[in-house]
């Protein structure tokens, strides 16, 4: 028996952030069924497609139904309507005005099922200046400062690897979503839950936010370095790179033995870790120094054989079968 196993959702979601919300409540058990336009949803034609099988909408819409609804029919409305009354949760990503003009907004739906739990991701929110804009993964990393804090100092803005925005997006409207969940058991009555792939780039920004309001300045590319503990980047070896996480006195205090520099630690640009941080580029240069005579696996031994946190830099492609078999034990 799964956690969600009584809930119907309807997933009237595109792209990422929406799709992968819902696919997280079916792992969870819910009965997902995804409201597809005639034309199918818009991730079925990217590129890898084969026929109706994509790559990029099986990534984020596994262990779901579907049913096709043109909603801007009135027969189409009508149905979505009667599994409505039927359902406990709706996620839509249009924007805000869409789903009103359609008649499919939270306060019509709930009407008709007051312990309907109705999400909206959009790219600004439903309400402020920009809640009319459209908003994708990208617009909003750099919208939201993402980009001007990711990649190497003095590069052109940059956006980080994985869509983070539209995930961040889809796991907060999954945690609004349980705690609506929550509220209905207690109260018999339904919820909307409203988040933005904006507000996602933000709220993720910890890092950032504190550097700024502790003075230290607006926040600038570091590349794979950390703005609050050193040494805790990527360092380059004979044959690639390895990341390090020596990131307390006690850590630094091992790696500064093992490389033949326990001096390192009374020096006065080492001696704690807001000195290793203000001096990062320096103490990373003379970190490669030492550890481009070596390869990877000489370091990462002996880092494993004496704790201190690191791993090998590998390619997505390497680490999926890792993964799988993780899962499979």
């Amino acid at each position: 028996m799964n956690a969600l196993d009584s809930l119907r959702v309807l997933d009237v979601t595109q792209f990422m952030a929406g799709p992968f919300c819902a696919m997280l409540l079916a792992d969870l058990g819910a009965d997902v069924i995804k409201i597809e336009p005639p034309s199918g949803d818009a991730t079925r034609e990217m590129p890898g497609a084969i026929g109706t099988d994509s790559p990029s909408f099986n990534a984020v819409n596994r262990g779901k139904r579907s049913v096709v609804l043109n909603l801007k029919m009135t027969e189409g409305r009508d149905i979505f309507k009667r599994l409505a009354r039927s359902s406990d949760i709706v996620i839509e990503n249009y924007r805000p005005a869409a789903m009103k003009t359609l008649g499919l907004d939270y306060p019509t739906l709930s009407a008709l099922n007051p312990r309907l739990i109705y999400a909206s991701i959009s790219g600004y929110g439903q309400t402020g200046p920009y809640r009319n804009r459209g908003g994708f993964d990208l617009i909003a990393q750099g919208f939201s400062g993402l980009m001007s804090i990711t990649g190497e100092p003095g590069r052109p803005p940059a956006k980080t690897g994985v869509p983070l925005t539209d995930l961040g997006a889809g796991l907060f409207t999954l945690v609004g979503i349980l705690a609506a969940v929550h509220y209905r058991d207690r109260t018999g009555i339904g919820q909307h839950v409203d988040t933005s792939l904006i507000e996602a780039g933000i709220a993720l920004s910890i890092w950032e936010a504190t550097e700024y309001f502790s003075g230290a300045g607006i926040p600038a590319p570091l590349g794979s370095a950390h703005r609050m503990n050193a040494p805790y980047q990527a360092i380059r070896c004979a044959d690639g790179y390895i990341t390090i996480g020596a990131n307390n006195d006690r850590l630094f205090r091992r790696l500064s033995e093992l490389l033949g520099h326990p001096e390192w630690v009374d020096a006065p640009d080492y001696v704690d870790n807001a000195s290793r941080v203000r001096n990062r580029a320096a103490l990373a240069a003379r970190l490669e120094q030492i550890m481009v005579q070596q390869p990877r696996d000489h370091w990462l031994a002996l880092f494993e054989a004496n704790d201190i946190p690191a791993g090998r830099s590998t390619t997505t492609s390497r680490s999926s079968p890792i993964l799988t078999s993780s899962r499979a034990r």
